[in-house]
């Protein structure tokens, strides 16, 4: 993998770097959001560390900056920022994944050979769904012709539901899959992002496609 490390904290930074590298990953530094944008729209990298309280730009600001320019590269966050809300703005911002410090090299590393994967395993043919058409090359999504601005998080959770049409998904699932990570199923952030999701997809047409069986989960369905 080519990474690029966003991480104001000089020590941490190197110490990564040395274990990726023992790995055989090849790490470019950034000390500060902005250096880290600057990198981030330069090159081409595989996948992108990022902290989020730094210098001159934070994690979130950096983030949305680097996705306005439509870059897709993977974003994980490695933050001592761990509330609920940290991760609900971390999302919102177009990460796609949260590891809390303090944390483990080995959960890091395979977090990130997940992204990686993941974004490899995407590179498949179009999916087609009622008048729902998604591109996993392009990441790019529409409903009857008229294509949907999704941010990175919405668009993996609209992909889960299209590989999967007509199935429910219960909450487990949902976060298992689309978060990478174990989040509280009892806590509102999947909701939100259903929520979001429904309003960029069924908002304007009258066939509501994405449904919440209650007590279960989600499904997306035509009836």
């Amino acid at each position: 993998m080519h990474l690029l490390l966003v991480e104001d904290e000089k020590k941490v930074a190197l110490f990564l770097k040395s274990r990726f590298e023992e790995s055989g990953d090849s790490v470019d530094l950034a000390f500060d959001g902005e250096e880290g944008v600057l990198k981030a729209t330069s090159n081409v990298y595989d996948l992108i560390i990022m902290d989020v309280i730094m210098p001159k730009k934070d994690g979130w600001a950096a983030t949305r900056e680097i996705r306005e320019k439509g870059i897709t590269v993977p974003i994980l966050y490695l933050t001592g920022r761990d509330s609920p809300d940290d991760i609900d703005n971390g999302f919102k911002a177009g990460c796609d994944d949260y590891l809390p410090k303090p944390f483990f090299f080995p959960v890091l590393k395979a977090r990130c050979n997940a992204l990686i994967r993941k974004r490899t395993q995407s590179c498949d043919a179009e999916i087609h769904y009622a008048d729902l058409r998604l591109d996993p090359l392009s990441r790019k999504v529409w409903r009857s012709n008229k294509e949907l601005e999704l941010s990175a998080k919405e668009y993996v959770l609209l992909e889960y539901f299209m590989q999967n049409p007509n199935q429910v998904l219960s909450r487990s699932m949902i976060a298992e899959r689309v978060f990478d990570y174990k989040v509280d199923v009892y806590t509102n952030i999947i909701d939100v992002y259903i929520n979001y999701l429904c309003e960029k997809v069924d908002r304007d047409y009258d066939q509501k496609l994405i449904k919440m069986i209650r007590g279960v989960g989600y499904a997306l369905k035509e009836d």
